[in-house]
């Protein structure tokens, strides 16, 4: 029987580390141990350590106009970059394998930890007032703020709501995005509507705009698809379709319309307007693991593989499925690229970073190559996928490009197409994210 789930904000987690940043002083913070979380089609990474240090939290200070900031983790934490001009803001020491994803509110980013999502202060704000909107910059900190979490997974934002999934035990805890900034304000997390799903698993969840959650089928041996369920609260759920011809599902997008995109080992499935449509790849296996979205194109940029066998494999095809035509097109650009390599433009250009290590942009509708930007000296995916490798970070018209060889990040104009700006990091980046402010 359906068991009620009361919504639930976990105890504030104390968080340690030593921030960085010039001149402002570092904040008090305490020693934890962590657990990095897994990553697409990868195991629970290593403990992490937490190093302790000493201070006063800063006052923050105005800004004339929104700050954007840039977070990149590396084997000694977490660093934070302004947007702009690429110069350092602010680092906290946190040893270990670390996983970050944006929280949905222009400031703050999750940490994922294995044993928790731990929240992450960019430290670049925006506060609404009246018919105007104040700026503000502060130094970047653990917040102390932590959902508990069994192997801390993905976090899907999407019409006004954060959803965390636990990779452990199946839990699914979503809150509305909206409602992070007061709560952190006041020192506590957003209640969270809790639902878990019948057998723990690598997972994902999307909460639709009417309130309806999508959520991944499997288990710890294998994963079969997909359920939607109705709007409601936790358990009180009721499942409204569901399709499990969907080996190995993983990962997820959004298109425009509000179509709702998972990978499979043989295709995707597209959930719009109440009814989920299989998209069929033309090999027997035909892996679409990993997926970029956008609200200005219809059409979903992914990865494709098929060499089950490969550790790994360096494909040179990409997948643009049309969730309007239900239908896959592979493009091939020529060069291999990595998980980190997907995204899209403002204007919903498909963006490729191969391992030739020029940036490539795709119309989405035709699959044609539109332009070809060098940004990166030539690179070769590492078979250990928590290794640094350049990532690919989009925010508004730039494309921000990480260079591991040389600890370097580079700005890339994609209205221009060129590199607009290039800075020298103080470590080996990692996994990269921003924040709007």
């Amino acid at each position: 029987m359906p068991h009620h789930s009361t919504p639930m904000t976990p105890a504030p987690t104390t968080l340690g580390g030593r921030l960085r940043a010039a001149p402002l002083a570092a904040v008090v913070l305490s020693t934890l141990l962590l657990t990095a979380c897994g990553a697409p089609g990868g195991p629970a990474g290593s403990a992490a350590e937490v190093s302790p240090s000493a201070s006063s939290d800063p006052s923050p200070t105005e800004a004339g106009a929104p700050t954007p900031r840039l977070v990149y983790t590396h084997d000694a934490g977490i660093a934070v970059l302004d947007a702009a001009s690429l110069e350092s803001v602010g680092s906290v020491e946190m040893s270990g394998f670390n996983r970050l994803n944006p929280a949905g509110d222009g400031r703050h980013v999750f940490v994922s930890t294995g044993d928790a999502f731990r929240l992450f202060d960019a430290g670049a704000w925006t506060e609404p007032h009246g018919d105007h909107s104040h700026h503000y910059v502060t130094d970047p900190k653990m917040t102390g703020l932590a959902f508990e979490a069994s192997k801390a997974g993905h976090v899907v934002l999407h019409a006004d709501k954060t959803v965390l999934f636990n990779d452990g035990s199946g839990k699914v805890e979503s809150f509305k995005t909206s409602a992070l900034p007061a709560a952190v304000e006041d020192g506590k997390l957003p209640a969270t509507d809790t639902y878990v799903t019948p057998e723990a698993h690598h997972g994902v969840a999307v909460e639709l705009a009417d309130g309806k959650l999508l959520v991944t089928l499997g288990n710890e041996e294998s994963r079969s698809g997909i359920a939607v369920l109705s709007a409601g609260k936790g358990q009180d759920r009721t499942e409204v379709v569901r399709n499990e011809d969907c080996p190995g599902v993983h990962g997820e997008a959004v298109a425009a319309g509000e179509a709702v995109v998972v990978g499979c080992e043989n295709g995707m499935l597209i959930y719009k307007d109440g009814a989920i449509t299989k998209v069929a790849s033309p090999d027997a296996y035909g892996r679409l693991g990993n997926q970029a979205g956008s609200e200005k194109s219809p059409v979903i940029l992914g990865d494709y593989k098929v060499d089950k066998a490969a550790k790994p494999e360096r494909p040179t095809r990409i997948s643009l499925v049309n969730t309007q035509t239900a239908t896959m097109q592979l493009v091939d650009i020529g060069t291999s690229y990595s998980f980190r390599s997907l995204g899209r433009g403002p204007s919903g250009e498909a963006l490729v970073l191969g391992t030739d290590g020029s940036l490539r942009v795709i119309d989405p509708l035709s699959g044609a190559i539109t332009s070809t930007i060098p940004v990166v000296a030539a690179w070769e995916e590492s078979a250990t996928w928590q290794d640094p490798r350049p990532t690919l970070f989009v925010q508004g018209s730039t494309a921000f490009v990480t260079e591991p060889a040389n600890s370097t990040i580079h700005a890339v104009d994609l209205k221009a197409g060129k590199v607009s700006k290039s800075a020298q990091l103080e470590h080996v980046p990692n996994e990269l994210t921003g924040v709007t402010g």
